[in-house]
């Protein structure tokens, strides 16, 4: 039973064995990403007061130009990762291809791969809007004692066996799941231990929120655009409130406590969307289905899609369960 004010390290231990592979693997793959996350956090809180801020110079493989701190935080979550010799492989929304952890001839026995969104919404950092880190870990299904391959990360998303994000705003959270609900941890800065403050968090059934680029409302299919209209039309309970952040993080962690949908669909100029299926929309659905809500691209569920790619962008709805099903609705 979560006990509100425990810390992350007491309840990893004390829920160790709710882990499907019970061997401690898993809670010190957990404790690293806590750590790393803090020291990310430390840099994300100087933005401003050193050259910590704006574009890096450098593209990714997704197109899109890097932040200063996109590469500092991709940077520190894998040194730690790697350093812990914990997991045998990572991939990164960062970087072109996966990274085979091979330091050590052992590391090939390690069970988990982890991938990685190290700074969502980094373009809001120079204007100090919050941000945050997704991740995602894995189970291996090729051989033990072999180096990974790219089908130990195009899995399923119901293959996860933990997912979680932590938002760095006006406090620092963890949120994470193992499929045995899901846990908020916020993070004491003066002593930098993360306590259990959101035990046990559920999505409301229902919201008046929703978060949807409506700048790009001419590109969208009609179905989002009747949805945008109906939460718009002022009966039974409409219209709804439009919040929109621009880090996936942030609006999603919003909604999860004041009820809410967030939807980034395919448009005209992205066919595929715009969200990365195994950095974002894979992890996030796990999270939001076990705080009992739903998550789609729209016409069915995100985690039985069947990865093809590293990078595959996917249309993306999640949020409260009765917003999400009335948007599939209009979807049809």
């Amino acid at each position: 039973m979560a006990k509100k004010n425990q810390t992350l390290g007491e309840f990893i231990i004390e829920n160790q064995a709710d882990f499907q592979y019970s061997s401690g693997e898993l809670s010190r793959l957990i404790n690293s990403i806590r750590l790393a996350a803090k020291v990310v956090n430390h840099e994300v809180n100087k933005a401003g007061l050193v050259d910590i801020t704006g574009a890096a110079g450098e593209v990714n493989i997704q197109g899109e130009d890097q932040q200063k701190l996109d590469v500092y935080a991709n940077d520190k979550f894998i040194q730690t990762l790697t350093n812990r010799e914990i997991v045998c492989g990572i991939a990164s929304e960062e970087n072109d291809d996966f990274i085979t952890i091979c330091g050590q001839k052992e590391d090939h026995n390690n069970k988990y791969v982890v991938l990685i969104d190290p700074l969502d919404g980094s373009s809001n950092i120079d204007v100090n809007v919050s941000v945050g880190t997704i991740f995602s870990i894995y189970r291996r299904v090729t051989p033990m004692g072999s180096p990974v391959t790219i089908d130990d990360f195009l899995q399923e998303g119901n293959q996860q066996v933990a997912a979680g994000y932590v938002v760095y705003g006006t406090s620092t959270m963890l949120v994470y799941t193992t499929g045995h609900g899901v846990n908020g941890f916020t993070l004491n800065p003066a002593i930098g231990t993360y306590y259990l403050s959101h035990p046990n968090m559920q999505f409301p059934e229902d919201g008046n929120i929703y978060s949807i680029n409506e700048g790009n409302y001419n590109h969208f299919p009609q179905g989002v655009k009747d949805y945008i209209k109906y939460c718009q039309n002022q009966e039974d309970g409409r219209p709804y409130t439009a919040r929109y952040i621009g880090s996936l993080v942030s609006d999603i962690h919003r909604n999860m406590i004041k009820g809410g949908i967030y939807i980034y669909p395919k448009s005209s100029t992205s066919s595929n969307g715009k969200l990365r299926l195994l950095y974002e929309c894979n992890p996030m659905a796990f999270i939001v289905e076990q705080a009992g809500g739903k998550a789609s691209d729209g016409h069915q569920r995100i985690m039985d899609l069947k990865p093809t790619e590293l990078h595959q962008r996917v249309p993306f709805f999640c949020g409260s369960k009765n917003m999400v099903e009335k948007a599939e609705e209009f979807m049809k």
